[in-house]
């Protein structure tokens, strides 16, 4: 299958911005795949869509303020964003600056406020580099003092003081994501009491979303492409309710792409089983999937592995039809955008 099969045309503008003012009134397109119908409604809506005996899951992970920006001795500016820790001095990440940071390079890190923490590049591990700390602190203390929101590239404005709230769902709670699980943003306190009081049960997976959850598939052959690596938990608890689920008869739907990773990786031998550690699933169509059997989602970039998650779970054409509609009817799209519901 070509990475090609997976482009739509989106015109500029119906790229969000900015979130919509309140969570839960952002649009929601409803695609059953049973009947093979698209509806146009409201998120808060959802509510009405779920039956009690379903489970919805979602992924706690907590957004960092992972892009810094500093200088280097030379006087040159660098740009870095935090991809994960690997020690509470010590993290890897991706640098930009005119000319490639080599070992040994001391970078100062500033905000408006001028305050100063220097790191050092103590090396690189592909793509990335590994950064430490020289002077005082640690890299979680540095990235809460001038640390800025990782807002997505196709974001094109700098980050403000309401994306430190907007761009973190409500729930979010483990820290390490540098970037957010984006179908939990329509979710605010009013919507999560409506779903407790229709004693829909709920569970959480931690999955901490990468910066390359936003690279291109740049293979022509999909099976070509290599994911990266991201870390996830999915605890005893979880297991147990999901298996609790299907045996009442009720749905497993997965609140975002992420959950729906986190679930399939722990379901890899067949039976849906707890886990810890990393993960470079990579789902696209062909795929069987074993825990997953609604989706709330929202609108993805083309060609992207996203797209090819959701064409896997409810068809490339059907897929690609429901994406024109939206387009047609000016859904807004991708992080700070609208939303569907696939059940």
């Amino acid at each position: 299958m070509k990475t090609s099969d997976f482009q739509y045309h989106l015109p500029e503008h119906l790229i969000a911005q900015r979130p919509c003012n309140v969570r839960s009134q952002s649009r929601l397109l409803h695609y059953s795949r049973q009947q093979q119908q698209i509806q146009h409604r409201q998120f808060s809506d959802i509510a009405n869509l779920i039956q009690p005996q379903d489970l919805l899951v979602f992924n706690n992970t907590r957004v960092i303020p992972a892009r810094m920006y500093g200088v280097k001795e030379t006087g040159g500016k660098v740009e870095i964003l935090v991809e994960r820790l690997r020690s509470e001095t010590q993290c890897l990440a991706h640098v930009k600056a005119s000319k490639t940071p080599k070992a040994g390079t001391e970078i100062t890190l500033q905000n408006d406020n001028r305050q100063q923490y220097t790191v050092m590049v103590d090396g690189r591990e592909g793509d990335l580099f590994l950064l430490s700390c020289v002077d005082h602190g640690s890299m979680a203390e540095i990235m809460q003092e001038i640390g800025h929101m990782p807002l997505p590239p196709y974001i094109s404005r700098d980050d403000t003081v309401e994306d430190f709230s907007r761009y973190q769902t409500v729930y979010a709670e483990t820290p390490g994501a540098v970037a957010a699980p984006t179908a939990g943003l329509h979710f605010d306190e009013p919507l999560l009491t409506a779903i407790q009081n229709k004693k829909i049960d709920t569970a959480f997976v931690t999955l901490h979303v990468g910066a390359g959850t936003f690279q291109p598939v740049r293979c022509e052959s999909i099976e070509d492409h290599q994911m990266h690596f991201e870390y996830l938990e999915v605890s005893r608890e979880t297991v147990d309710k999901c298996r609790q689920t299907r045996h009442n008869g009720g749905r497993i739907i997965a609140v975002g792409t992420t959950t729906v990773r986190s679930l399939e990786t722990a379901a890899l031998s067949g039976e849906l089983k707890p886990y810890s550690g990393e993960t470079d699933i990579f789902i696209y169509p062909g795929y069987r999937f074993k825990s997953v059997d609604a989706l709330i989602t929202n609108f993805h970039l083309p060609e992207s592995t996203l797209l090819m998650l959701i064409s896997a779970f409810a068809g490339k054409e059907e897929m690609m039809a429901c994406y024109a509609e939206a387009v047609a009817e000016e859904y807004r799209f991708f992080s700070y955008g609208d939303a569907m519901f696939i059940s």
